[in-house]
């Protein structure tokens, strides 16, 4: 409660009469009937509001905007909003504790105390962004138990639930396999990035670490951390966070309300700031009907973008409702919500209903919390019955999907949203090869489409084409945290083996489960035997193939891609599957269920039809059809009844902080202020908090022109640092090997890294060349070099940089060294025709400035080309939404030259005033005769003339 200034402390009441310490917020108290037509997912924003209302930070007028919320929602009105809580990743964490480190300097010098930098608002940072697939899949051919380190599972106590019990112990113990080589090798890689955050954890309050192989964040998210309602000092409200990595929505599953922000926005939040947000439209998504028993909630979700990207909702929440929500469980719901930044949405809110509180009572909460959950949420009508019709809210727009017209899919090559139905994964990908560069096209020659490259494997021979499966992972939070899709593809892989089939040795499996519960109940019902079989080792708890930690493909097999210039496919159970992302060499990439990635990996290609194609011959030479093998939903969710029991969350999840015995060895600074290692290739102090950028923008230079659909991926990618690359040269010189150059996303602690990274993905289509790479047009010299590098020859001759972009630019994650790297780079603003919310928002925090196209222009219809010089007057008073004047002056450019004899070149603009002079010889000569676009020349016997 926001002390006695705070106009509402009338509502506050007993939540049990018999204990009035018990408080809480009683809207329903408020007297207004617009409170119980309002959306669930506002009556959150509405109890933040009422709670912390100050008369400073929160006003009673934001209050009443919010009552008010079926008028102001479609006015922009700006609220602010106190989340409860913030949760952050390793990749996204290490620069927030950098910022906060910095901080505590930059007080430090101006003569403050350094710890009032404290976070005052919790936060937990789960360490899963840091492992990579290294190792995987043991070359022995018999089965082999599975074990993680750290963890000692018992069987628990109620053997009635344990009508098929496998006749073994189950143990988590040292082993020298895969997993544990590849977290031997993250540990010595993250060595310092570890030390650092150890570092934070004591140095700075209210921060909580969960340390590495744990699992992944949103998973420990929704099994653990989550509290559905607070219950701090007495006083009940409902949880809700925001986290610095999209896919925070996953959580609405629960009915808990988070989304992604960028780190600053965390940061703020983390000092005790308040969100400000425009009061968001809410979109109704009504499910109804019943899942084909083939379906999976991989099916569903991506379905469900496809359809929601076709709707719109950018900037929106979107909340389901309707009878056909009671028959998803949990999981399922966590799924469709995990992928709302691949539909565009803010938030994808499932309000807590009975099913709720039966998967807190499956995950070990304790009961007492489970009644008190209930009681308040019921008495503030924020619990749900889906079947009631009279409790559905209004809603800005209500759209419906059919949940039995639903068809089993992937999506892709290139985007999560491009959905393809299993049925026409083959024709799809054909089509795809023929197409012209682009989402939905490689430009593969004609003559090309039935291309092969023979190559050897462990002494065998083998050969690739377009379409050959190099990588399959069951990976991720979207899929992992659900028991129903992850033992459907252990019972596929089950029947499978016990058909004949497998898995082609060169093909890179892996299964890198969300939490050690996953590995529990898999081996507890006897299918880990089989996935193991099938190459599906555990390699790690963590994110890996998904963030792009998938980790190098076999010499061969990427010898026989380049040579025969292959478009090879990666199949994964991921969100995110765009260009470069998974991994250099997998130019196709398809987001599936577990069950499909592992029908793919023994297809050994998408080009098939499952329909009419069998998935494999086996020894025998039978023909197996994938309808052979596929397991029905009931089958699995027995198979889930008797294995997936409290008893397994609350073993692995009560010593989850104290398991990691590398971890606990650890020793870290105890400063109150960090003393920075100037020899650091991971943590350094930013440069940040050194002064600030110039508001207005002169005469500045195009460094990209960019087109549609710029992820922060392409911004800045996660993945490898190519040895070629500005970054690559920067850890050279510093000392390191390649093989010490680890990710872009373990060195976000270090600017210079970060800054070389910035755009440095291969997949980056600038139009300056015409071609994907990490390169641009230097347009003073024309020369072409990385992008690093001509941004500071940029800078260093004193010029102002933008960028020209399309649609949607800053898609993707919610890193905001997507907004610091170009920044970094001397980027003033960025001229785009629409942003994503996340990274629109990093980019004001960073003073690099969002413009947007008014609506119907383009840079296209405005004709500009990017050979322009732009000015921009920032006005003193800065509005969002308020109109600027951009000039972008088009340059007359003439070389004047004589074969022979002292020669000067002058540079116009259209009024024919000289702005630059220099000698010719400055000039490359092969640049003499360069055309250029839009470029003209004459040439005679002695002189030529360019005109550009």
């Amino acid at each position: 409660m926001s002390g006695t200034t705070n106009p509402f402390l009338h509502l506050v009441e007993a939540l049990d009469p018999k204990d009035p310490q018990q408080r809480f917020f009683n809207l329903s108290k408020l007297g207004d009937p617009r409170y119980e037509r309002l959306p669930f997912s506002v009556r959150v924003l509405l109890e933040s509001a009422v709670r912390n209302c100050d008369g400073f930070l929160v006003k009673k007028e934001d209050v009443e905007s919010i009552l008010n919320w079926k008028q102001t929602q479609a006015q922009t009105v700006e609220v602010p909003f106190r989340p409860s809580r913030v949760i952050l990743q390793d990749f996204t964490g290490v620069p927030a504790v950098v910022d906060f480190a910095a901080m505590r300097d930059a007080v430090t010098q101006l003569g403050g105390d350094p710890e009032k930098i404290n976070p005052v608002c919790p936060a937990d940072l789960v360490i899963d962004h840091s492992i990579q697939v290294d190792f995987n899949r043991k070359r022995d051919t018999g089965l082999t138990p599975h074990t993680h380190r750290g963890y000692r599972a018992s069987r628990p106590a109620d053997e009635t639930k344990r009508k098929k019990r496998v006749n073994r112990s189950f143990c988590f113990s040292h082993r020298t396999d895969s997993l544990q080589k590849n977290q031997d090798l993250e540990f010595d890689r993250n060595k310092e990035r570890f030390q650092f955050l150890k570092w934070g954890s004591k140095a700075f309050r209210n921060m909580r670490i969960i340390p590495p192989g744990s699992g992944i964040v949103h998973q420990v998210n929704l099994e653990y951390l989550a509290r559905v309602v607070f219950n701090q000092d007495g006083l009940y409200y409902p949880d809700s966070l925001v986290g610095t990595d999209s896919h925070t929505t996953m959580i609405d599953g629960l009915g808990v309300l988070g989304w992604g922000v960028g780190g600053i926005e965390a940061e703020a939040v983390m000092l005790g700031q308040p969100i400000s947000m425009v009061l968001p439209q809410v979109v109704g998504y009504k499910l109804y009907g019943t899942p084909n028993k083939f379906i999976t909630s991989t099916d569903i979700v991506l379905t469900v973008t496809k359809h929601l990207r076709q709707v719109g909702v950018v900037g929106k929440f979107v909340e389901f409702f309707g009878p056909g929500v009671s028959q998803l469980s949990i999981a399922d719901r966590a799924t469709i919500a995990n992928m709302c930044p691949e539909y565009g949405a803010t938030a994808a809110f499932f309000p807590v209903d009975d099913v709720s509180v039966n998967y807190l009572e499956q995950t070990g909460r304790d009961a007492e919390k489970l009644a008190y959950i209930t009681k308040y949420l019921k008495a503030v009508a924020m619990f749900r019955d889906y079947n009631d019709v009279s409790q559905d809210p209004d809603f800005t727009q209500v759209v419906e999907m059919d949940l039995s017209a639903v068809v089993p899919c992937c999506s892709g090559p290139k985007r999560p949203q491009d959905r393809i139905a299993v049925s026409d994964m083959k024709s799809d990908f054909d089509s795809c090869l023929a197409a012209k560069q682009g989402f939905k096209g490689f430009a593969v020659a004609p003559e090309s489409h039935h291309a092969s490259e023979p190559f050897q494997f462990n002494g065998a021979d083998y050969s690739l084409s377009h379409g050959s499966v190099v990588i399959a992972a069951i990976t991720s939070c979207t899929n992992t945290s659900n028991p129903s899709v992850m033992l459907g593809a252990g019972l596929l892989a089950k029947k499978a083996v016990e058909a004949g089939l497998s898995v082609k040795p060169y093909i890179k499996t892996s299964l890198s489960p969300g939490s050690g519960v996953v590995t529990y109940y898999l081996k507890e019902s006897g299918v880990m035997d089989y996935l193991f079989k099938l190459g599906f080792e555990v390699v790690g708890y963590g994110c890996m193939t998904c963030i792009g930690n998938s980790g190098p493909l076999p010499e061969p097999v990427v010898e026989a891609i380049t040579k025969g210039d292959l478009v090879a496919a990666g199949i994964l159970s991921g969100n995110r599957n765009f260009e470069g992302r998974v991994h250099p060499n997998t130019r196709a990439n398809y987001l599936a269920s577990p069950p499909l990635v592992i029908a793919y990996a023994i297809a050994g290609t998408v080009r098939i039809d499952f329909d009419t194609e069998p998935i494999a011959v086996n020894a025998q030479g039978k023909e197996v059809f994938l309808r052979d093998i596929w397991p029905t939903r009931e089958e699995i969710q027995a198979v889930e009844r008797e294995f997936v029991i409290p008893s397994m969350f609350k073993e692995v999840y009560e010593k989850i902080e104290k398991v990691n015995e590398r971890w606990n060895a650890l020793s870290a600074p105890s400063d109150k202020l960090y003393p920075w290692d100037p020899k650091s290739t991971y943590i350094k102090s930013p440069p940040f908090f050194t002064g600030l950028p110039p508001r207005s923008i002169t005469d500045a230079y195009v460094l990209l022109n960019l087109g549609d659909s710029v992820t922060t991926d392409h911004i800045s990618p996660a993945g490898n640092i190519a040895r070629s690359s500005s970054a690559a040269r920067y850890l050279t010189d510093k000392g390191l090997s390649p093989r010490d150059f680890n990710s872009y996303g373990s060195r976000r602690g270090n600017d210079a890294v970060m800054a070389r990274g910035t755009f440095a993905n291969i997949r980056l289509f600038n139009k300056f060349l015409n071609k994907q790479a990490p390169r641009t047009l230097h347009l003073p010299s024309g020369e072409t070099m990385d992008v690093f590098d001509a941004a500071e020859r940029y800078q260093q001759a004193g010029s102002h940089l933008v960028i020209l972009a399309g649609k949607e630019y800053g898609s993707g994650s919610s890193r905001d060294w997507a907004a610091k790297g170009p920044f970094l780079l001397g980027i003033k603003a960025v001229l785009a025709e629409s942003y994503e919310r996340i990274h629109r928002s990093n980019l004001v925090g960073m003073g690099v400035i969002p413009l947007e196209y008014l609506p119907g222009v383009t840079a296209e219809t405005l004709g500009l080309t990017g050979r322009e010089r732009y000015s921009v007057v920032v006005p003193e008073l800065l509005e969002p939404r308020m109109l600027v004047d951009v000039k972008a002056i088009a340059s007359c450019v003439v070389f004047i030259f004589k074969y022979s004899g002292p020669v000067e070149i002058a540079k116009y603009n259209f009024d024919r005033t000289v702005v630059h002079w220099a000698n010719l010889n400055t000039y490359q000569t092969s640049l003499w005769h360069s055309k250029h676009d839009g470029s003209m020349y004459l040439q005679n016997e002695s002189l030529l003339l360019v005109l550009i």
